[in-house]
């Protein structure tokens, strides 16, 4: 065999072999998974309601489900705890004091409130919580915060179309709509 053709060979058993090793170095990701196992983490809220699913919660609903699940952390009635004061501060943001940042003061949109609270809590066991009972605290966090009346039932439909006090406080960095 010629020098060249043992040369040409051993660069390729060479470059073979460190292929193999760099593939059993490479780092293990996981698998991929299917459109199913991925459809059930895409569960994004939008601030104009896509994505919202069946279901619907009242705030007297809520407020049973929120003395269970949620006042251990926010208090008996959102004042606040080991977990952030979820009531009041209306009118705090544009005050010389220290605006109080809650649910009824700062965020700007309903639907967010119920995106956070199904992703998130309680804290101890996130995304328990069936939509029915993610609908109805989130009517009861509104309605201690005199955003929505006593009775009124939280939905896909509804949601949405609740003005949040602050809507208007954030400035808009981008120019597309959600």
């Amino acid at each position: 065999m010629s020098t060249f053709k043992t040369l040409s060979l051993l660069a390729v058993l060479l470059i073979g072999s460190s292929a193999a090793a760099a593939a059993a170095d490479a780092p293990k990701f996981g698998k991929p998974i299917s459109e199913a196992e991925a459809a059930a983490w895409d569960i994004s809220i939008g601030p104009d309601g896509v994505g919202l699913p069946a279901g619907s919660g009242t705030p007297a609903q809520g407020a049973m489900v929120f003395a269970a699940k949620c006042a251990v952390c926010h208090g008996a009635k959102g004042e606040g705890g080991a977990g952030p004061r979820l009531v009041g501060g209306q009118g705090t943001l544009a005050a010389p004091a220290i605006p109080v940042q809650t649910v009824g003061s700062y965020w700007p949109y309903a639907t967010t409130v119920f995106d956070y609270v199904r992703r998130t809590m309680p804290w101890n066991q996130p995304k328990t919580l069936t939509n029915d009972e993610v609908y109805a605290v989130t009517a009861y966090i509104l309605n201690i915060n005199g955003i929505v009346k006593d009775g009124e039932a939280m939905n896909k439909d509804t949601l949405a179309k609740v003005r949040m006090p602050n809507r208007d406080g954030f400035s808009e960095l981008y120019p597309n709509k959600f």
